[in-house]
Protein backbone atom coordinates (compact mmCIF):
# COMPACT_ATOMS: atom_id res chain seq x y z
CA UNK A 1 0.00 0.00 0.00
CA UNK A 2 2.80 2.34 0.91
CA UNK A 3 4.65 1.44 -2.28
CA UNK A 4 1.53 2.18 -4.41
CA UNK A 5 1.03 5.55 -2.69
CA UNK A 6 4.69 6.33 -3.14
CA UNK A 7 4.43 5.49 -6.82
CA UNK A 8 1.45 7.83 -7.22
CA UNK A 9 3.29 10.58 -5.40
CA UNK A 10 6.32 10.15 -7.64
CA UNK A 11 4.16 10.24 -10.75
CA UNK A 12 2.32 13.34 -9.45
CA UNK A 13 5.58 15.08 -8.69
CA UNK A 14 6.88 14.19 -12.12
CA UNK A 15 3.76 15.50 -13.85
CA UNK A 16 3.75 18.61 -11.66
CA UNK A 17 7.39 19.28 -12.42
CA UNK A 18 6.74 18.83 -16.14
CA UNK A 19 3.70 21.13 -16.11
CA UNK A 20 5.52 23.64 -13.93
CA UNK A 21 8.45 23.62 -16.30
CA UNK A 22 6.12 24.24 -19.23
CA UNK A 23 4.35 27.09 -17.41
CA UNK A 24 7.65 28.73 -16.51
CA UNK A 25 8.89 28.22 -20.06
CA UNK A 26 5.67 29.67 -21.49
CA UNK A 27 5.90 32.74 -19.23
CA UNK A 28 9.54 33.24 -20.14
CA UNK A 29 8.72 32.79 -23.85
CA UNK A 30 5.87 35.30 -23.56
CA UNK A 31 8.09 37.91 -21.90
CA UNK A 32 10.92 37.41 -24.39
CA UNK A 33 8.44 37.39 -27.28
CA UNK A 34 6.86 40.67 -26.18
CA UNK A 35 10.29 42.26 -25.96
CA UNK A 36 11.15 40.98 -29.42
CA UNK A 37 7.85 42.30 -30.83
CA UNK A 38 8.51 45.73 -29.31
CA UNK A 39 11.97 45.73 -30.86
CA UNK A 40 10.61 44.75 -34.27
CA UNK A 41 7.91 47.45 -34.12
CA UNK A 42 10.45 50.09 -33.13
CA UNK A 43 12.69 49.01 -36.00
CA UNK A 44 9.71 49.18 -38.35
CA UNK A 45 8.85 52.70 -37.13
CA UNK A 46 12.45 53.86 -37.59
CA UNK A 47 12.59 52.35 -41.07
CA UNK A 48 9.35 54.01 -42.22
CA UNK A 49 10.52 57.32 -40.78
CA UNK A 50 13.97 57.01 -42.38
CA UNK A 51 12.43 56.22 -45.78
CA UNK A 52 9.96 59.14 -45.43
CA UNK A 53 6.97 56.83 -45.74
CA UNK A 54 3.63 58.61 -45.30
CA UNK A 55 2.58 58.79 -41.65
CA UNK A 56 -0.85 57.27 -42.36
CA UNK A 57 0.68 54.25 -44.09
CA UNK A 58 3.33 53.93 -41.36
CA UNK A 59 0.66 53.74 -38.63
CA UNK A 60 -1.31 51.21 -40.65
CA UNK A 61 1.76 48.99 -41.13
CA UNK A 62 2.50 49.27 -37.39
CA UNK A 63 -1.02 48.08 -36.52
CA UNK A 64 -0.95 45.15 -38.97
CA UNK A 65 2.52 44.03 -37.86
CA UNK A 66 1.52 44.23 -34.18
CA UNK A 67 -1.57 42.05 -34.69
CA UNK A 68 0.23 39.40 -36.77
CA UNK A 69 3.23 39.17 -34.44
CA UNK A 70 1.04 38.79 -31.36
CA UNK A 71 -0.97 36.02 -33.00
CA UNK A 72 2.27 34.25 -33.91
CA UNK A 73 3.47 34.60 -30.32
CA UNK A 74 0.26 33.11 -28.92
CA UNK A 75 0.54 30.12 -31.27
CA UNK A 76 4.17 29.61 -30.22
CA UNK A 77 3.29 29.75 -26.51
CA UNK A 78 0.52 27.18 -27.01
CA UNK A 79 3.05 24.95 -28.75
CA UNK A 80 5.02 24.81 -25.50
CA UNK A 81 2.07 23.02 -23.88
CA UNK A 82 1.96 20.46 -26.67
CA UNK A 83 -0.90 22.00 -28.63
CA UNK A 84 -0.50 21.15 -32.30
CA UNK A 85 -0.09 24.45 -34.12
CA UNK A 86 -1.62 23.07 -37.32
CA UNK A 87 -4.70 22.02 -35.39
CA UNK A 88 -4.79 25.38 -33.68
CA UNK A 89 -4.43 27.11 -37.03
CA UNK A 90 -7.40 25.12 -38.35
CA UNK A 91 -9.46 25.99 -35.29
CA UNK A 92 -8.41 29.63 -35.65
CA UNK A 93 -9.42 29.62 -39.31
CA UNK A 94 -12.80 28.06 -38.53
CA UNK A 95 -13.31 30.52 -35.70
CA UNK A 96 -12.35 33.34 -38.03
CA UNK A 97 -15.00 32.24 -40.55
CA UNK A 98 -17.66 32.09 -37.83
CA UNK A 99 -16.66 35.45 -36.42
CA UNK A 100 -16.49 36.88 -39.92
CA UNK A 101 -20.08 35.82 -40.61
CA UNK A 102 -21.24 37.27 -37.31
CA UNK A 103 -19.16 40.43 -37.56
CA UNK A 104 -19.41 41.16 -41.27
CA UNK A 105 -19.51 44.87 -40.46
CA UNK A 106 -16.05 44.73 -38.93
CA UNK A 107 -14.67 42.93 -41.97
CA UNK A 108 -16.27 45.57 -44.19
CA UNK A 109 -14.51 48.24 -42.13
CA UNK A 110 -11.25 46.33 -42.48
CA UNK A 111 -11.59 46.05 -46.26
CA UNK A 112 -12.52 49.73 -46.54
CA UNK A 113 -9.47 50.65 -44.46
CA UNK A 114 -7.21 48.72 -46.86
CA UNK A 115 -8.75 50.46 -49.87
CA UNK A 116 -8.37 53.87 -48.24
CA UNK A 117 -4.69 53.17 -47.63
CA UNK A 118 -4.22 52.09 -51.26
CA UNK A 119 -6.38 54.76 -52.95
CA UNK A 120 -5.39 57.50 -50.47
CA UNK A 121 -8.40 59.88 -50.62
CA UNK A 122 -6.84 61.56 -47.59
CA UNK A 123 -3.96 61.14 -45.16
CA UNK A 124 -3.14 62.02 -41.56
CA UNK A 125 -3.12 65.79 -41.06
CA UNK A 126 -5.60 66.59 -43.85
CA UNK A 127 -8.68 68.72 -43.18
CA UNK A 128 -11.64 66.67 -44.38
CA UNK A 129 -15.39 66.36 -44.21
CA UNK A 130 -16.35 62.68 -43.94
CA UNK A 131 -19.71 61.21 -42.92
CA UNK A 132 -20.85 64.67 -41.89
CA UNK A 133 -17.84 65.29 -39.63
CA UNK A 134 -15.32 68.07 -40.39
CA UNK A 135 -11.89 68.05 -38.79
CA UNK A 136 -8.25 67.02 -39.05
CA UNK A 137 -7.47 63.35 -39.73
CA UNK A 138 -5.52 61.92 -36.79
CA UNK A 139 -5.03 58.35 -38.01
CA UNK A 140 -6.47 55.63 -40.25
CA UNK A 141 -6.73 52.35 -38.35
CA UNK A 142 -7.62 48.80 -39.29
CA UNK A 143 -11.32 49.32 -38.58
CA UNK A 144 -11.87 52.99 -37.75
CA UNK A 145 -10.53 56.41 -38.71
CA UNK A 146 -10.08 59.02 -36.00
CA UNK A 147 -10.78 62.69 -36.78
CA UNK A 148 -10.06 65.62 -34.46
CA UNK A 149 -12.89 68.12 -34.89
CA UNK A 150 -12.42 71.84 -34.45
CA UNK A 151 -14.26 71.52 -31.12
CA UNK A 152 -11.17 69.57 -29.97
CA UNK A 153 -13.11 66.31 -29.87
CA UNK A 154 -11.69 63.08 -31.28
CA UNK A 155 -14.34 61.31 -33.34
CA UNK A 156 -14.01 57.68 -34.44
CA UNK A 157 -15.71 56.72 -37.70
CA UNK A 158 -16.09 53.28 -39.24
CA UNK A 159 -13.97 52.96 -42.37
CA UNK A 160 -16.82 51.41 -44.33
CA UNK A 161 -19.13 54.34 -43.53
CA UNK A 162 -16.48 56.81 -44.68
CA UNK A 163 -15.66 54.91 -47.86
CA UNK A 164 -19.34 54.52 -48.77
CA UNK A 165 -20.14 58.25 -48.57
CA UNK A 166 -18.90 61.49 -50.10
CA UNK A 167 -15.40 62.45 -48.96
CA UNK A 168 -14.33 66.09 -49.08
CA UNK A 169 -10.61 66.69 -48.72
CA UNK A 170 -10.12 70.41 -48.04
CA UNK A 171 -6.32 70.05 -47.95
CA UNK A 172 -5.74 68.20 -51.21
CA UNK A 173 -5.58 71.45 -53.18
CA UNK A 174 -3.55 74.34 -51.73
CA UNK A 175 -6.35 76.87 -52.33
CA UNK A 176 -10.10 76.53 -51.74
CA UNK A 177 -12.95 78.80 -52.85
CA UNK A 178 -15.68 79.94 -50.47
CA UNK A 179 -19.27 80.74 -51.45
CA UNK A 180 -20.84 83.35 -49.17
CA UNK A 181 -24.36 84.65 -49.81
CA UNK A 182 -24.81 88.41 -49.28
CA UNK A 183 -28.42 89.57 -49.07
CA UNK A 184 -28.83 93.33 -49.63
CA UNK A 185 -31.93 95.48 -49.10
CA UNK A 186 -33.77 97.22 -51.91
CA UNK A 187 -32.06 100.39 -53.03
CA UNK A 188 -28.57 99.26 -52.10
CA UNK A 189 -25.66 100.37 -54.30
CA UNK A 190 -24.69 96.95 -55.65
CA UNK A 191 -21.59 98.15 -57.52
CA UNK A 192 -20.19 99.85 -54.42
CA UNK A 193 -20.78 96.79 -52.26
CA UNK A 194 -19.03 94.56 -54.81
CA UNK A 195 -16.01 96.87 -54.96
CA UNK A 196 -15.71 97.08 -51.14
CA UNK A 197 -16.02 93.32 -50.63
CA UNK A 198 -13.41 92.57 -53.28
CA UNK A 199 -10.93 94.86 -51.51
CA UNK A 200 -11.63 93.72 -47.95
CA UNK A 201 -11.81 89.98 -48.63
CA UNK A 202 -8.33 90.09 -50.14
CA UNK A 203 -6.92 91.05 -46.73
CA UNK A 204 -9.14 88.73 -44.66
CA UNK A 205 -7.41 86.24 -42.31
CA UNK A 206 -6.13 83.10 -44.10
CA UNK A 207 -7.02 84.57 -47.52
CA UNK A 208 -4.98 83.44 -50.53
CA UNK A 209 -3.26 86.10 -52.59
CA UNK A 210 -3.91 84.30 -55.86
CA UNK A 211 -6.49 84.07 -57.36
CA UNK A 212 -8.20 87.28 -56.29
CA UNK A 213 -11.72 87.15 -54.79
CA UNK A 214 -14.70 88.04 -56.96
CA UNK A 215 -18.28 88.96 -56.14
CA UNK A 216 -21.26 88.50 -58.43
CA UNK A 217 -24.96 89.28 -58.36
CA UNK A 218 -26.98 86.10 -58.81
CA UNK A 219 -30.53 87.42 -58.67
CA UNK A 220 -33.28 89.33 -56.88
CA UNK A 221 -35.30 88.19 -53.88
CA UNK A 222 -38.23 89.69 -52.00
CA UNK A 223 -35.70 91.32 -49.68
CA UNK A 224 -33.53 92.83 -52.44
CA UNK A 225 -30.44 92.01 -54.54
CA UNK A 226 -28.62 88.77 -53.75
CA UNK A 227 -24.84 88.64 -54.13
CA UNK A 228 -22.41 85.75 -53.75
CA UNK A 229 -18.83 86.44 -52.63
CA UNK A 230 -16.11 84.00 -53.74
CA UNK A 231 -12.90 84.56 -51.76
CA UNK A 232 -10.02 82.08 -52.11
CA UNK A 233 -8.39 80.85 -48.90
CA UNK A 234 -5.74 78.46 -47.63
CA UNK A 235 -7.16 74.94 -47.77
CA UNK A 236 -5.48 73.90 -44.52
CA UNK A 237 -7.28 76.74 -42.71
CA UNK A 238 -10.65 76.20 -44.40
CA UNK A 239 -13.00 76.36 -41.36
CA UNK A 240 -11.16 79.33 -39.80
CA UNK A 241 -11.06 81.14 -43.13
CA UNK A 242 -14.79 80.57 -43.68
CA UNK A 243 -15.68 82.11 -40.31
CA UNK A 244 -13.33 85.06 -40.88
CA UNK A 245 -14.77 85.75 -44.36
CA UNK A 246 -18.33 85.75 -43.03
CA UNK A 247 -17.32 88.25 -40.36
CA UNK A 248 -15.66 90.53 -42.95
CA UNK A 249 -18.79 90.50 -45.13
CA UNK A 250 -21.05 91.30 -42.19
CA UNK A 251 -18.84 94.15 -40.93
CA UNK A 252 -18.41 95.79 -44.33
CA UNK A 253 -22.11 95.66 -45.23
CA UNK A 254 -22.94 97.17 -41.83
CA UNK A 255 -20.34 99.94 -42.33
CA UNK A 256 -22.06 100.91 -45.58
CA UNK A 257 -25.20 101.60 -43.58
CA UNK A 258 -27.35 98.80 -44.93
CA UNK A 259 -29.58 97.12 -42.35
CA UNK A 260 -29.88 93.40 -42.08
CA UNK A 261 -32.73 92.39 -44.43
CA UNK A 262 -35.84 91.21 -42.63
CA UNK A 263 -39.03 89.68 -43.94
CA UNK A 264 -42.27 91.02 -42.48
CA UNK A 265 -44.89 88.41 -41.60
CA UNK A 266 -48.57 89.46 -41.23
CA UNK A 267 -50.97 87.10 -39.44
CA UNK A 268 -54.68 87.46 -40.24
CA UNK A 269 -57.32 85.68 -38.15
CA UNK A 270 -60.36 84.21 -39.81
CA UNK A 271 -63.39 86.42 -39.03
CA UNK A 272 -65.82 83.63 -38.18
CA UNK A 273 -63.33 81.89 -35.93
CA UNK A 274 -62.46 85.17 -34.19
CA UNK A 275 -66.14 85.94 -33.60
CA UNK A 276 -66.73 82.49 -32.18
CA UNK A 277 -63.88 82.99 -29.73
CA UNK A 278 -65.31 86.35 -28.65
CA UNK A 279 -68.80 84.87 -28.19
CA UNK A 280 -70.49 86.74 -31.09
CA UNK A 281 -73.47 85.34 -32.94
CA UNK A 282 -72.68 84.09 -36.42
CA UNK A 283 -75.41 86.30 -37.91
CA UNK A 284 -73.72 89.36 -36.47
CA UNK A 285 -70.71 88.68 -38.67
CA UNK A 286 -72.61 89.80 -41.73
CA UNK A 287 -73.15 93.23 -40.21
CA UNK A 288 -69.78 94.69 -41.05
CA UNK A 289 -69.16 98.37 -41.38
CA UNK A 290 -67.29 99.90 -44.29
CA UNK A 291 -64.15 100.02 -42.19
CA UNK A 292 -64.16 96.24 -41.91
CA UNK A 293 -65.03 96.19 -38.17
CA UNK A 294 -67.99 93.97 -37.09
CA UNK A 295 -70.87 95.97 -35.62
CA UNK A 296 -71.87 95.39 -32.04
CA UNK A 297 -74.78 92.94 -31.69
Amino acid sequence: MNETLKRYVDVGLLIGAEIGTKIVGAIALWIVGRLVIRGILRLLDRTTKFRNIDETLARYLHSVASVLLNILLIITVLGVFGVQTFTFAGILAATGVAIGMAWSGLLANLAAGVFMIVLRPFKAGDVVTVAGVTGIVHSIGLFVTSVDTFDNERTFLGNNKIFGEIIKNHSDNPVARLNINVQLPHGADVHKVIAVLKEKLTNAPHAASNPAPFVEMVGMTLSGPLLVAHPYVESAKYPLALAAAHLVVYDEVAKLGYPTPAQAVVLREDGARLAAVNGHDARGLSQVSNSGTPEAP
